[in-house]
């Protein structure tokens, strides 16, 4: 009876022990989800964005670009300790003033930020449209910062956290897991993002997603909803894609994107077999530009790339997204495969000079609008002529972007495009082509004289 007892016992105290481990556990991590957020809370900042953009409006049954105040919120990540901010583009885009909250004064810290989370004006350095990412500069110092991790070392399941402002609820933390490491949205999208499962509302673009070291992994971006909150679907930048764009915005206040003159193919089993491939995978380089740094490196068409500086490259998007990473001027090492020869070569990276999103950032929405065309446009003066150094005249407006519906039907512009004459009349201001197009009736053809890729044509269009 004792024995049985004593075994009784014993058993009871193993039980008792066990789950006083678990709850150990529990308030061990606990504890540790705690000191992680208070750490990186310190560097999350909330913003405050006021402008104008242009909205559509139905009046009468036609489309009319119209100029409307808005205001935006959302969040942003200190990465310097003298004031830069990484956030979202879309969050201060066409911003007239920007305010960034410093984050509140916790209970139980110290935090070297202004008490009370004080209000700072910012200014906008840079805004990437390709990336949808932007930096701020506060005048302060001494902030606290977070660094940038590698995201590449992201695997499915892995623990993250996501903060920033959901609905304007100051410093919100949320946490979930890595659902996928490198979701791409579109097929002919450049753009690949961490998807999480961490609820992520409205206000929360350009907050950080960290990991369990408190690393920036990716900045928030957008969400897939049907009910227009936090389904479960959250995507984020990731961090190996911004360390470049910030750095260049901070120095430069633009982006210059890098290439190595080549046009890349992803691999299908259908090519594969027309070509008798070695693989039915990965990426063919289809055509060499002639002088390009590929060209001189000693790549030619038809080789296989198989790796980027050592990472193994799946896809042709792969690795357009892997050299948005290096600076103009970087050499990378292309391995390839070319017959039964593997090939290693070093290639310079060098500026893409045919980006036509690359004025958008130069245009404001009520100045340069030109309601006629739908479009934004900006006048040549030096520095535009700097980034089209072999216009074939020397006054014009290039289209910068697009800016709503136009009246006209017809032949269309694109972005890049450069209007040299409405109807034989030459433009040199955004104001001299408003004023063109406002002499013109209802009833009156109009004929654009437009520079496009080197060669001069005429657009022509009409009032339905």
């Amino acid at each position: 009876m004792r024995l049985i007892l004593g075994l009784v016992l014993t058993i009871h105290c193993a039980s008792a022990q066990q789950v006083s481990r678990k709850l150990d556990s529990l308030h061990d991590l606990s504890a540790n989800l705690e000191a992680l957020s208070h750490r990186v809370s310190r560097s999350v900042v909330q913003i405050f964005a006021t402008g104008y953009a242009l909205s559509d409006s139905t009046e009468t049954g036609a489309a009319a670009a119209m100029i409307t105040r808005q205001r935006a919120t959302g969040s942003g990540v200190i990465l310097s300790s003298d004031g830069y901010i990484l956030t979202n583009g879309h969050v201060v885009t066409n911003a007239r003033r920007v305010r960034v909250r410093l984050a509140t004064e916790g209970a139980n810290g110290h935090s070297k930020l202004e008490p009370a989370g004080k209000i700072l004006d910012a200014r906008v350095v840079g805004i990437d449209r390709d990336t949808d990412l932007a930096v701020l500069k506060i005048e302060k110092t001494g902030l606290d910062t977070l660094p940038l991790g590698d995201s590449d070392t992201l695997r499915q399941g892995q623990l993250v956290m996501a903060f920033g402002n959901p609905l304007g609820l100051e410093n919100s933390v949320s946490m979930g897991i890595v659902s996928s490491v490198a979701r791409q949205i579109k097929p002919d999208d450049f753009m690949v993002y961490i998807q999480t499962d961490a609820p992520i509302n409205p206000g929360n673009s350009g907050g950080p997603l960290v990991d369990a070291d408190g690393n920036v992994m990716g900045i928030n971006t957008f969400i897939f909803s049907q009910s227009g909150g936090s389904e479960g679907l959250g995507f984020a930048i990731p961090s190996n894609i911004i360390k470049n764009v910030f750095e260049q915005l901070r120095d430069a206040g633009h982006v210059h994107r890098g290439e190595i003159g080549v046009f890349a193919q992803s691999i299908t089993p259908p090519l594969a077999a027309a070509l008798t491939l070695p693989q039915d995978w990965g990426v063919m380089l289809s055509d060499v530009t002639p002088d390009g740094p590929a060209d001189k490196a000693g790549l030619k068409g038809g080789d296989i790339v198989l790796s980027l500086n050592g990472k193994t490259m799946e896809s042709a998007r792969q690795l357009d997204v892997n050299l948005y990473r290096y600076k103009l001027g970087d050499k990378v090492n292309v391995q390839v495969l070319r017959g039964d020869e593997k090939l290693t070569f070093p290639v310079a990276v060098s500026e893409r000079d045919d980006d036509p999103q690359r004025f958008a950032d130069m245009v404001d929405p009520v100045k340069n609008i030109v309601p006629q065309l739908g479009i934004l446009g900006i006048a040549i003066d030096k520095n535009v002529a700097q980034l089209l150094p072999d216009l074939r005249r020397s006054i014009g407006v290039v289209v910068a972007a697009r800016a709503g519906e136009s009246p006209y039907s017809g032949d269309t512009l694109t972005l890049g495009d450069v209007i040299y004459e409405v109807n034989g009349t030459p433009v040199s201001s955004v104001e001299a082509l408003r004023a063109a197009l406002d002499k013109l009736t209802e009833n009156d053809p109009l004929a654009l004289l437009v520079e496009r890729d080197g060669r001069l044509m005429y657009i022509t269009m009409q009032i339905e």
